[in-house]
């Protein structure tokens, strides 16, 4: 499913109208993306945890040279998957 997919899916299943439906997903996503930009975490009971994890910098490998190269530190989005949502998809 895609991002067009889903909007469709959601006016759908909610009786909105499709325009509604893009601003209802794309503040949905607007939200989430606002909280892990300040280092918050978003927690939907039953579906999942959204959040952000600080990587290190590393030395790593040029893939087609070989010659060694530095990866720089970074901060990482996460999704971990909540228990309600394990379970519909393992049903």
């Amino acid at each position: 499913m895609n991002k067009n997919e889903l909007i469709g899916a959601v006016a759908e299943a909610s009786g909105l109208s499709r325009s509604d439906a893009t601003k209802a997903v794309e503040g949905v996503f607007d939200t989430i993306t606002g909280s892990l930009s300040k280092g918050d975490e978003v927690r939907l009971v039953g579906f999942g945890t959204f959040s952000v994890a600080k990587r290190k910098a590393s030395e790593g490998r040029n893939p087609r040279t070989g010659e060694p190269m530095k990866i720089p530190a970074s901060i990482q989005p996460k999704f971990k998957a909540g228990k309600g949502l394990k379970d519909s998809v393992n049903a």
